[in-house]
């Protein structure tokens, strides 16, 4: 790990560079000291621009003001061009490089446009003073064009640092708002589940109520389902909590608004509740769009929770919509439910052999991201990849409740 040093606010390697610049200026007064004109005066003028250039960088605009009016000291003094006089060409570079709007370097190259005219008038030698402002005027405008072309790369590197660095926050802004979105749906469907098994609570209960003197076999078997039933809510509930406990409050005066009980949520078709008896007609859709989908069940299945039933549903779902859009149409895609003992498992094999789809796959929720967190939902675990041989893996394992629910007899109450 680098730390860049500063001094002053300023990065060390700057202020150094600077530093080192205006001890070459000084040198370059100190140098003609005694032959030059205007002797210790003119090298007090270098000297004055040497200290200027120091704060180039933080102050590009009031630097060249500065050197420019010294500058015009030494063209009123009569003097002429001097060698500490390429502190004028540092400071038109730094104008042009450093200020915040090109303009102050469009006025700084007019400023040395006179300039450059003043110094041929007042160069001595046998060229004339119009040959001598070419050449002065070609090394000057060769120094603004270079300053020029560095300020626009530093101005694009700038543009693309910032492009990054919004593009990254709205990933993140992005990934943020589609888990939460998930989760918002995810207890929206889980309310659904809790809204039914108390629905059941409470007729069995009024059930249990009126039939327990005339018959007490059929009031204890109503009040067992009652406890079945409470159980199964209550771990449903513990995972609804889990869900929305890291939820904005704001995400959920939708679902607080669309009424009470189940309705508002069973309403739209994408929330209803779904249930694995429903996964052949999904595969029959995936058929029908272009995959070549071959299920197989292992195991004995055996009664589920409705909220993992739905966890599978959408699983499979979210798998073979990434097969249709990134696999295409033509790909070979195997669905495998294996259920265990303590866990069922529901594997997604595509072999990547397929073309771009004809028509649009049916959407599923948010991919990957909305996998794992049903997944979470539930203690499970979620791998996806590249397969070696070509193609893309999902394999989702869900562990089974510790006390077995009662959905099936709940369901025919």
């Amino acid at each position: 790990m680098t730390v860049d040093r500063t001094i002053f606010g300023r990065p060390l390697r700057s202020v150094a560079f600077d530093v080192f610049v205006s001890a070459m200026v000084v040198l370059f007064g100190l140098a003609g000291l005694v032959n030059q004109p205007g002797g210790w005066k003119a090298t007090l003028v270098g000297a004055a621009m040497a200290v200027a250039l120091l704060f180039r960088r933080s102050h590009p605009s009031a630097v060249t003001a500065v050197v420019a009016v010294l500058a015009l000291t030494q063209v009123i003094a009569g003097w002429g061009p001097l060698a500490f006089d390429v502190a004028v060409l540092i400071a038109l570079y730094s104008v042009v490089k450093y200020a915040d709007r090109l303009r102050d370097g469009v006025l700084a190259g007019i400023v040395a446009a006179v300039g450059v005219v003043l110094a041929a008038l007042q160069t001595r030698g046998a060229v004339a003073w119009w040959a001598t402002a070419i050449y002065f005027g070609l090394v000057t405008g060769a120094v603004w064009l270079v300053a020029l072309n560095v300020r626009t790369r530093r101005l694009y590197v700038l543009t693309l640092e910032e492009r990054a660095a919004t593009l990254e926050r709205e990933r993140e802004a992005e990934a943020r708002a589609a888990v939460a979105g998930e989760r918002a749906r995810i207890a929206r469907e889980l309310h659904d589940v809790v809204a039914h098994s108390m629905a059941v609570m409470i007729v069995q209960a009024d059930g249990a109520r009126f039939m327990l003197d005339r018959d007490p076999e059929t009031a204890r078997h109503a009040v067992k389902v009652v406890a079945d039933t409470g159980r199964q809510a209550l771990e449903e509930m513990r995972r609804l909590v889990g869900v929305l406990r890291e939820t904005d409050p704001s995400d959920a005066a939708p679902d607080a608004a669309d009424g009470s009980g189940g309705a508002g949520v069973t309403a739209d078709p994408e929330h209803r509740r779904l249930a694995l008896t429903e996964l052949p007609a999904l595969l029959d859709r995936f058929r029908a769009a272009g995959l070549r989908v071959r299920h197989s069940v292992t195991g004995e299945p055996a009664p589920l929770p409705p909220g993992l039933e739905l966890t599978l549903y959408r699983v499979v779902q979210e798998g073979l919509t990434n097969a249709l859009k990134h696999a295409g149409v033509g790909a070979e895609v195997e669905v495998t439910l294996q259920h265990g003992g303590d866990a069922v498992v529901v594997r997604l094999v595509d072999d990547g052999h397929g073309r771009p789809p004809v028509s649009p796959a049916p959407s599923g929720g948010h991919g990957l991201v909305g996998m794992r967190e049903r997944v979470s939902v539930y203690d499970g675990s979620l791998a996806a990849g590249p397969r070696l041989s070509g193609g893309w893996q999902v394999e989702a394992r869900l562990p089974l409740p510790s006390t077995p629910g009662t959905t099936t007899e709940v369901a025919a109450a």
